[in-house]
C-alpha cells in the first residue's frame, strides 16, 4: 500500500475521500471526529453510496445536503436504485434500508437534491468516480459521458432515462451498443457498476469477491493496461470486498463498512489514509 495510514490532523484546509457509507451515520460522524473535519474549512468528497443497506440512510443524505459546498459526491449505484424507488421505476427490495427516506418530510428535498449529483469529478489530477472508468477512457472522454448522463438524469425526462436504463440487460462492451440508450446503460454501468474485465474488455458485472479469488481470465479494471486515464489519479468505492487498495494512482476506499468492516477516508493532499471501525447495527 503506497498510502500512510495515520492520525494527524492538517491545521490548513484539507480534502478527504471518504468510502461508501451507504447509511452508517454513527461510523461517519466517528471519522470526522477523527480526521477533525470543519465544515467551511475542510472539503469531502464521497465516493457514492451515501445510502442503503445500513441503518440510518436518511440521516447520511440530510447531513450531506446540509454540508453545502463543503461536500461533494458522486452517485453511486445504490444512490441511483433510491432514485429509480422513488419514481417507481423499480421496487424496494429485500435488504434495502430506503423507507426512512421515503417517508422523511424533507424526502422530494432529498430526491431533488441527490437526482443532481453529477457522476464524475475532476479537480487538480484527481478524478473521483463511484465504480471505475473503462481502460479505454481518457478523462475528457470520461467527463464528457458523464456530462451526457448527468444532463439526461437531470432533465425534465429523467424518470424516462431511469426506466430505459433498468429495462434491459447492459451491454457488456461497447461494440455491443446498437443504440443511444445501450450507449447509456453501457456508459452508466461503467461509472456505477464496473469491477472486472474478461481479456476483450467486455464488461463482467457479476464478480463481486476479493482479487485472489477472480478467476484468471477476469482483471480488475484498474489493473488492465493500458489504462488512458493513467495521467489523473483516481479515488473511487464499490468493491468492498477489494478493501482499501491502491494500483497504478487508482485509490479505491470501499472497506465495507456496512458490512462490519471501517469508514475509510484519503486526505487528497498527502493520500494519508484514516479508517474509523464500523459502530452501526444493521
Amino acid at each position: 500500500m503506497a498510502a500512510n495510514v495515520g492520525c494527524v490532523i492538517m491545521t490548513s484546509m484539507a480534502t478527504y475521500a471518504i468510502g461508501d457509507i451507504q447509511g452508517c451515520y454513527e461510523t461517519l460522524c466517528r471519522l470526522l471526529d477523527r480526521i477533525g473535519y470543519t465544515r467551511g474549512q475542510d472539503r469531502l468528497w464521497l465516493v457514492g453510496d451515501l445510502i442503503n443497506r445500513g441503518p440510518s440512510s436518511e440521516k447520511v443524505l440530510r447531513w450531506a445536503y446540509e454540508q453545502g459546498d463543503s461536500v461533494q459526491t458522486v452517485l453511486g449505484n445504490h444512490d441511483l436504485h433510491l432514485l429509480a424507488v422513488a419514481t417507481g421505476v423499480r421496487p424496494i427490495t429485500a435488504g434495502d434500508t430506503l423507507q426512512a427516506v421515503l417517508d422523511a418530510p424533507d424526502a422530494d428535498q432529498l430526491i431533488e437534491w441527490l437526482r443532481h449529483r453529477p457522476l464524475l469529478v475532476e479537480e487538480n489530477g484527481w478524478l473521483m468516480v463511484h465504480a471505475g472508468l473503462h481502460p479505454s477512457w481518457d478523462a475528457s472522454l470520461a467527463i464528457s459521458y458523464a456530462r451526457e448522463l448527468e444532463a439526461a438524469l437531470q432533465g425534465p425526462t429523467w424518470q424516462t432515462f431511469l426506466t430505459e436504463s433498468r429495462k434491459k440487460p447492459c451491454p457488456g462492451h461497447a461494440d455491443e451498443c446498437h443504440s443511444p440508450e445501450d450507449h447509456q446503460r453501457y456508459r452508466l454501468a461503467v461509472l456505477t457498476r464496473m469491477r472486472a474485465l474478461h481479456p476483450d474488455h467486455r464488461l463482467d458485472l457479476d464478480y463481486k469477491g476479493p482479487l485472489d479469488s477472480m478467476a484468471p481470465t477476469l482483471h480488475p479494471w484498474f489493473a488492465v493496461t493500458p489504462r488512458a486515464s493513467a495521467d489523473h489519479r483516481i479515488v473511487c468505492g464499490h468493491w468492498a470486498a477489494l478493501g482499501v487498495h491502491h494500483h497504478g494512482g487508482v485509490f479505491s476506499l470501499d472497506s465495507g463498512c456496512v458490512w462490519g468492516g471501517s469508514l475509510t477516508a484519503l486526505r487528497l493532499e498527502d493520500t494519508t489514509l484514516f479508517s474509523e471501525p464500523a459502530a452501526d447495527s444493521r
